[in-house]
């Protein structure tokens, strides 16, 4: 391995024009030597192999009338097309709530809130998007810049909490447009979750499957942690048991056995519902021990400083030793998030139309035969987008807190 000594030795011989160059760093990194030109010569045929044929194929080959054919079914699935206006709605205040909690915990306008809002307008290049789609993308860019600007004159003093209680707050409205209010007559008629389908259905899986899991998981890890036999029993048989079964065991479980656990004269609980029930305590124990990798990291010290503060159990835990063992596991959290959100495709098994039961839908049209790469591809760049997103945000809260630095 070349030495900082060795690459500055290099650095100097060659001319002043090119130490601090584009062709400077490629003879220095790329062509430093035999082998290191060969490297680099295959890889960019390899390369250029690849890249040549994938182009061909995007441009000349692939039939891509199949996706503005079928932009809402994947879209929102059976979703009405006359309340998709509720849908838009819904995103017009995800985009406030999203300006408004990056303004409450950053408290300013950084590189990556200007990214954050320029991501509708980058939408809005997509060939096949009608008009009026680009026109639903440019008012929630508008919406997430007034949410961050408003916010940063009102009087708020707890911050944190407060970008919690409206994110909580956001849930319980966002899930009323969905499904809708009194009569079928009525100006906001109710919407079956059986209608709700595509990449509307796997946003919310995996939406709700992360946030109802990460705070019984995190009970699961302190259970785990007790003194108290019972609890601690009761957890680790929990999570050994949930942990030792595939997901989609438990899927077809929750559809054939949910009812059986519910008092008799229960009304049936809906489909989407009982995989969402499978998706949240499958999750949960996973995060339990990620929380619990994080509880043994917290040294002994901390627990012996918070005794000695006079402070209790429940205090210690939640203002000491908590939120150190969360930090170190964001990377580990935010991993196992991204692995859910793929792992919401299982539910077209149980015959539930999410993104992937969409796209088998699609494929199973007679016009569209022979389509499939096309439908998979862009399939596989919505999962991309999104699982890019989580990454992303989970590198710049490591930053903000520090992780692996102090």
């Amino acid at each position: 391995m070349t030495s900082a000594a060795d690459a500055n030795s290099d650095r100097s011989v060659l001319p002043i024009t090119e130490r601090y160059t584009l062709i400077g760093w490629v003879r220095r990194n790329l062509f430093s030597d035999t082998l290191n030109s060969l490297l680099t010569l295959a890889a960019l045929a390899f390369l250029f192999i690849v890249a040549s044929n994938l182009l061909r194929w995007a441009f000349v080959t692939a039939e891509w009338g199949v996706i503005p054919a079928n932009f809402n079914l994947i879209m929102r699935g059976q979703y009405p097309a006359t309340e998709a206006w509720r849908l838009w709605l819904v995103i017009y205040l995800l985009g406030a709530v999203v300006g408004s909690s990056w303004r409450l915990l950053s408290g300013k306008f950084s590189g990556a809130a200007r990214l954050l809002i320029a991501i509708p307008f980058v939408l809005m290049l997509i060939p096949f998007f009608s008009m009026a789609t680009r026109l639903n993308l440019v008012i929630t860019a508008a919406a997430s810049a007034a949410g961050f600007f408003i916010t940063g004159y009102l009087p708020i003093q707890r911050r944190g909490r407060t970008a919690a209680y409206l994110l909580l707050a956001y849930l319980v409205v966002m899930l009323i447009l969905l499904q809708g209010v009194g009569a079928e007559e009525g100006p906001m008629p109710p919407v079956a979750p059986i209608l709700w389908g595509g990449l509307l259905l796997s946003l919310l899986l995996a939406f709700f499957g992360i946030t109802l899991s990460f705070p019984l998981g995190v009970a699961l890890a302190l259970g785990r942690q007790s003194k108290l036999p019972a609890i601690r029993v009761m957890s680790v048989i929990y999570i050994e048991f949930i942990r030792g079964v595939p997901l989609i065991s438990l899927l077809f479980m929750g559809q054939v056995m949910l009812q059986l656990f519910l008092p008799d004269g229960f009304p049936l609980v809906d489909r989407v519902l009982r995989a969402l029930v499978a998706i949240t305590l499958f999750s949960a124990a996973y995060t339990a021990e990620n929380v619990r990798g994080g509880l043994q990291s917290i040294s002994r010290g901390q627990y012996e400083a918070a005794n000695a503060l006079g402070l209790s159990t429940y205090q210690s835990t939640i203002h000491i030793i908590l939120p150190q063992a969360l930090r170190a596991v964001i990377p580990v959290l935010v991993g196992q998030f991204i692995s859910l959100f793929k792992d919401t495709t299982l539910v077209a098994l149980v015959g539930i139309f999410d993104l992937l039961g969409i796209a088998r839908t699609i494929l199973a049209n007679p016009d569209w035969l022979g389509t499939q790469q096309e439908v998979y591809a862009i399939i596989a760049v919505l999962f991309w987008i999104f699982s890019y997103s989580m990454s992303y945000a989970s590198r710049r809260l490591e930053q903000r807190l520090g992780v692996g630095q102090r």
